[in-house]
């Protein structure tokens, strides 16, 4: 299906934030060399939560951050703006990490949405945050076994009140569709504006103290140093938070490759929102590997995500991350699918980015043997909430803590590595074909072709993850 509109940045979501702020001129660069204690490079949400930690554990350190562009530019003023942490995604964790290490990574998670409120509340800003948990619904046979593991594994682990499987009817109460068989409700879960919330945090962290430089890229990291266009910024420790962009960063990059994920966004439809019941808030996503992902505005718009982008090839981040009209013309397929009410509904915008992903889809956070420079990627397209935890972690190494954060999964599991490229590429995209082949069949109803069945069975065969669940 061709897109109604092209897609194209910036988002949406970062467009209104800037529309609504008194002063949108960017931070100045840096007008020479200078000192820190801690160089964060990268301004969206990770950056940004680290610098805030940073400040309050440790009044006394100076924190400088530098963003490329501006803070927001990047996926933190483009993502779908779900906030959740892993009970969602505990039937997938559990054999990964164990049954302790994967409940002790939810019930940690679990503060996600209370330290966003929070921050919020503190600062008086309104960032359209909206707690009506999130619904993860089968829209054909084969993605039953995705809601029945959900969950099983909240009730095996003696946590059902997490995971609570849901019959049609009651689905239908909360969203209906025609195509919706049957869900789970996740109580963790809920829904920001993203660019409300990361120009709330980069007022917060200037309002902190942190010096930040927009528009200055970092040309070149070392331990002890960031250097940038205006001059060199000499710190102690130096973080990276920079998401996809570490794909192309050596230490990261084994563990790590880039999907295109896109969006499309309608007109303002309350009305019709209202005659499918889908009041509550709700974020939405299907059982797709390459999952569908949407959820409705304060002003009653309704956002649909496609996680079936283009994959990356050795770190390069180019146009088919941005412009990719086939991945933008799936996500209003889904719309137009899933929620036929919304016909009328016109599409507005359309816009999309890389998202990191890693090899176990988790992320990961460390510190680069040898060396002061931290760093934190993987969120596989989820980090909107795990963000927060990341901001924690990261702030916990730069200080040198053995704490409850650096204990966390996510800062001290073995992280598996992917093939090498030009195999992680082309075996990457013959199974991402492959499983989309699948998808879209067992959607209508039909049986995919052997080829494309033997194609989506290969990343389990390995024991690697693939896609954005």
């Amino acid at each position: 299906m061709k897109p109604t509109v092209e897609p194209r940045l910036p988002a949406w979501w970062l467009e209104q934030a800037l529309a609504g702020e008194d002063n949108t001129a960017a931070a100045p660069p840096p007008g020479g060399d200078s000192t820190a204690d801690v160089a964060i490079v990268g301004g969206g949400y990770t950056g940004l939560w680290t610098a805030l930690a940073l400040r309050e554990r440790a009044p006394e350190l100076r924190v400088t951050l530098v963003e490329a562009e501006i803070c927001g530019a990047g996926p933190s003023g483009r993502n779908g703006g779900f906030i959740h942490g892993y009970w969602a995604s505990l039937a997938s964790t559990l054999p990964l990490l164990g049954r302790d290490e994967a409940v002790r990574l939810a019930v940690a998670a679990q503060r996600i949405v209370p330290g966003v409120r929070a921050f919020a509340e503190v600062r008086g800003e309104d960032v359209w945050l909206r707690e009506g948990g999130m619904l993860m619904v089968s829209t054909a046979p084969a993605q039953d076994e995705a809601v029945d593991a959900a969950v099983e594994a909240a009730t095996a682990v003696g946590h059902p009140e997490e995971a609570v499987a849901l019959s049609p009817e009651e689905v239908a109460r909360r969203c209906s569709s025609p195509v919706f068989r049957r869900g789970v409700l996740f109580r963790d879960g809920a829904t920001v504006h993203p660019g409300f919330l990361v120009r709330a945090l980069r007022r917060a962290a200037l309002d902190a103290g942190v010096v930040v430089h927009e528009q200055t890229p970092a040309l070149r990291v070392r331990d002890g140093e960031v250097v940038t266009p205006g001059g060199t910024i000499r710190a102690r420790d130096v973080v990276l938070a920079t998401n996809a962009a570490l794909t192309g960063w050596w230490p990261a990059a084994r563990h790590l490759t880039n999907f295109g994920s896109y969006v499309v966004l309608t007109e303002p439809a309350p009305d019709a929102l209202a005659a499918t019941g889908w009041t509550g808030g709700e974020a939405i996503v299907d059982g797709r590997m390459f999952l569908h992902y949407f959820r409705t505005t304060n002003d009653g718009r309704v956002l649909m995500g496609s996680g079936s982008g283009p994959i990356g090839f050795a770190g390069r981040v180019d146009e088919r991350f941005s412009r990719d009209s086939a991945t933008a013309g799936r996500a209003e397929a889904g719309l137009r699918r899933m929620l036929p009410g919304l016909a009328g509904a016109r599409v507005e915008r359309a816009w999309g980015g890389p998202i990191d992903v890693s090899a176990d889809h988790l992320p990961f956070f460390g510190t680069r043997p040898g060396t002061r420079i931290h760093y934190g990627a993987g969120y596989s397209g989820h980090g909107v909430g795990p963000s927060w935890l990341g901001g924690q972690i990261l702030a916990s190494l730069a200080l040198g803590s053995d704490d409850e954060w650096t204990r966390l999964p996510l800062a001290a599991r073995r992280v598996p590595s992917l093939p090498p490229e030009p195999f992680r590429r082309l075996g990457g995209g013959l199974v991402r074909r492959s499983i989309m082949a699948c998808e879209s069949a067992e959607e209508e109803g039909r049986r995919a072709p052997l080829p494309a069945r033997a194609g989506a069975a290969l990343p389990r065969l390995l024991g690697m993850e693939l896609g954005t669940r």
